[in-house]
């Protein structure tokens, strides 16, 4: 079951709450009694772990690294430009 944030607008009061997705939205605060109790938007609290598709194939960044100054502004091999300059001549 998910944890909805949940905060009163006339109290201040923040309450995590752990409801089935079916529940209907709390209205009501349980602090104060009125129906200023509304859910909040929070980001999902899960991490990618192991060596599946997201190890594989999207961590790490790009392959081609930018040019350093010893090679005075070339490409590395594997970028698309160097194929495109040495096609080019």
């Amino acid at each position: 079951m998910p944890i909805y944030a949940y905060k009163c607008e006339s109290c201040g009061l923040a309450k995590d709450v752990l409801q089935k997705i079916a529940d209907p939205v709390l209205t009501d605060c349980p602090a104060c009694g009125k129906a200023t109790f509304k859910k909040q938007l929070t980001a999902a609290g899960f991490q990618l772990k192991g060596s599946g598709w997201y190890e594989t194939d999207f961590k790490g960044g790009n392959s081609c690294a930018a040019p350093s100054a010893a090679s005075e502004g070339a490409a590395c091999a594997a970028c698309p430009a160097a194929a495109s300059a040495t096609d080019a001549s």
